[in-house]
């Protein structure tokens, strides 16, 4: 389905309310109480080739407060009230901008970023278009992960369009990825807008044209714990994924090309389980992965209205979020590879399990499965998706 007639048909889906919550570094604290939705910008320091960072905070009358980096377009916080109304950090991240120039992008984590050109992986690095090869840098031997060794969360995004009104606030973050960027064919200009609205939901509108015919997965990576930032595992979170099938894979993560139900799999979330009840079972798919880190297909139609594709609970804070998405996957991750060597906004180091991603996106690999949705884009058409994340508490 291209990307341009699936996405032109898209509409808001009628959604819940919801509520989230963060803890808050002392320069960046923000009025306990605000009068309506609102964004502010202000400056986040300056990459090590000298390029100026903002950081923009995002708002509403509910005790719900965002910030997003141009650095990557990160989601840096999102703070929302636990039933009892303290608020908390519930995204994993750093309280300076030395935290994701360098200390996590040696260990290629990813934390909260735009994941681009292409979010996952490629077999070998490699793909063909057209009848021409091309070959993307080996990220996650033996396989190109998330977009080569300089993908979007490298980049400084350009900020516009800020703006807020009675019942939202939102900021568009604009990179422009030339021809032969990374090895992708096609200069491709992205959009990704942020919106916190007066529901207490978080939306990340995602636009992008080429001038070429290209391949595009664009995702965002933030590792969420209901908890808190810095609370520990969220291994005992009850988790719900709306999906009956995955794509299984290799012991290199790439696809086999099959789909298979997650029936009678320790991947069967279609009812709330609690994460930790099959995290450390001998099934090949998690030991291939260390714990969960695949492909869900998200039941219903892709490319139309945003549909539920997962809702994860905390028992202990009683928050709730819910994510939805009209991208036909979704892959989730319980943050395998944090081995204590960064330490977030709390001061507490981050280890496995303590957060868990949920990647909307299209399949790994695609470019090399043609019976996959696919995702190439050409000149002409638009890749528009939009993948929402809801807040509640209760």
């Amino acid at each position: 389905m291209p990307f341009a007639r699936a996405m032109r048909t898209s509409k808001p889906a009628r959604l819940l309310a919801v509520t989230t919550a963060l803890y808050v570094a002392p320069a960046l604290m923000m009025p306990a109480a605000q009068a309506a939705p609102g964004v502010m910008r202000a400056p986040f320091g300056t990459t090590p080739d000298g390029k100026p960072v903002s950081i923009m905070t995002l708002t509403n009358d509910h005790g719900v407060t965002v910030r997003v980096l141009s650095y990557g377009g990160v989601i840096q916080s999102v703070e929302t009230p636990d039933r009892d109304g303290h608020t908390g950090d519930v995204v994993l991240g750093f309280k300076d901008l030395h935290g994701y120039t360098v200390d996590s992008a040696k260990g290629g984590l990813f934390f909260g970023a735009v994941i681009g050109r292409y979010a996952n992986r490629l077999a070998g690095g490699n793909f063909s278009l057209d009848g021409k090869s091309y070959h993307i840098a080996v990220t996650a031997p033996p396989n190109a992960l998330h977009g080569g060794t300089r993908g979007f969360d490298k980049n400084v995004w350009t900020v516009g369009g800020l703006h807020h009104d009675a019942h939202a606030a939102s900021v568009t973050l604009t990179l422009v990825s030339p021809n032969g960027d990374q090895g992708f064919p096609g200069t491709l200009t992205t959009h990704v807008t942020y919106t916190l609205d007066d529901n207490d939901s978080l939306s990340l509108h995602y636009k992008a044209t080429t001038d070429t015919s290209t391949v595009l997965n664009l995702t965002n990576h933030s590792y969420w714990n209901l908890g808190g930032e810095g609370s520990g595992s969220i291994a005992h979170e009850i988790l719900t994924i709306n999906a009956d099938s995955f794509t299984p894979t290799d012991a290199t993560s790439i696809p086999t090309g099959q789909t298979a139900p997650v029936a009678g799999t320790p991947l069967d979330f279609t009812k709330p389980t609690e994460i930790n009840a099959r995290l450390r079972s001998n099934d090949p798919q998690m030991m291939y992965a260390r714990g969960y880190d695949m492909n869900w297909i998200v039941n219903g139609p892709y490319g139309q209205a945003p549909r539920l594709a997962a809702n994860v609970y905390d028992p202990r804070s009683g928050r709730s979020m819910q994510v939805l998405t009209n991208q036909p996957g979704l892959q989730v991750y319980t943050s395998n590879s944090l081995d204590g060597g960064y330490a977030g906004i709390s001061g507490h180091a981050y280890r496995q399990t303590d957060a868990i991603a949920f990647e909307a996106e299209h399949y790994p690999d695609s470019p090399n499965h043609p019976q996959f949705p696919t995702t190439r884009l050409n000149p002409g058409e638009t890749f528009d998706y939009t993948t929402t994340f809801h807040f509640s508490n209760h």
